[in-house]
C-alpha cells in the first residue's frame, strides 16, 4: 500500500489543454504514474468540457487515503449536466469515457448542491 500524501486541491477552467496539465500535476504530486487516477481525472475533465460548456470553473480534489484508495472529486458550477454510464457501440464515436471510469474506479458517484456538482470515484492506490 501506498502511504497517504498530501491531498492535492487545483481550481482551473476546464478547457482542453489543462487536462495534459493536470495529469502532470498529478504525476509531480503523486510521485510518479497512477495510470487509473490519470484515466479518472481526464475523463472527469473532459466530461465538464464537453458538457457543462468549456471555459467553465472547475475544482479538482485528489487524496490518497490510508486505507489504499485514492478519492478523486471534480466540482463544477451545473447541478443538471449528470454523468451518464452508456453502453456505446463499435460503431459509436463517443459514450466511452464513463464505461472506462467505471471499469478502473472501485466505486464512484455524484453529489449535487444547489450551485453545482462534484462527481467522485475511488481506486485502488498505485
Amino acid at each position: 500500500m501506498t502511504s497517504p500524501c498530501k491531498p492535492l486541491t487545483v481550481e482551473l477552467l476546464a478547457v482542453p489543454k489543462e487536462v495534459p496539465a493536470l495529469r502532470r500535476t498529478l504525476r509531480a504530486h503523486l510521485g510518479g504514474l497512477w495510470p487509473e487516477v490519470e484515466l479518472c481525472v481526464s475523463e472527469l475533465l473532459g466530461n465538464v468540457v464537453r458538457h457543462v460548456g468549456e471555459g467553465s470553473p472547475v475544482t479538482v480534489h485528489v487524496a490518497v487515503r490510508a486505507d489504499g484508495r485514492t478519492r478523486i472529486e471534480v466540482t463544477d458550477p451545473d447541478p443538471r449536466a449528470l454523468p451518464v454510464l452508456l453502453r456505446a457501440t463499435a460503431d459509436d464515436e463517443s459514450g466511452r469515457g464513463m464505461a472506462l471510469l467505471d471499469a478502473v474506479a472501485l466505486r464512484w458517484g455524484v453529489r449535487q448542491g444547489e450551485a453545482g456538482k462534484t462527481v467522485w470515484c475511488e481506486v485502488a492506490d498505485a
